[in-house]
């Protein structure tokens, strides 16, 4: 997933809210999990396992959301 993801900034704009926007923006992307992944190497087996376990954690919630 290879990304260069810009942020144009107004003149107008305070730097702080630039960079927690880009911030923001970045981790909704997901770049910045994968920096996290990929500083360690995981073997195939475990990812699987991670997402299954992914998985299943979402499906509850979803079927938490139904019941209500």
């Amino acid at each position: 997933m290879a990304n260069n993801y810009t942020y144009k900034v107004r003149k107008k704009d305070n730097i702080d809210r630039v960079v927690k926007r880009f911030i923001k923006k970045c981790k909704k992307l997901g770049i910045i999990d994968e920096i996290k992944d990929r500083q360690h190497y995981t073997k195939p087996s475990e990812k699987r396992r991670r997402a299954k376990e992914r998985a299943i954690r979402r499906r509850i919630k979803e079927e938490r959301k139904r019941r209500k």
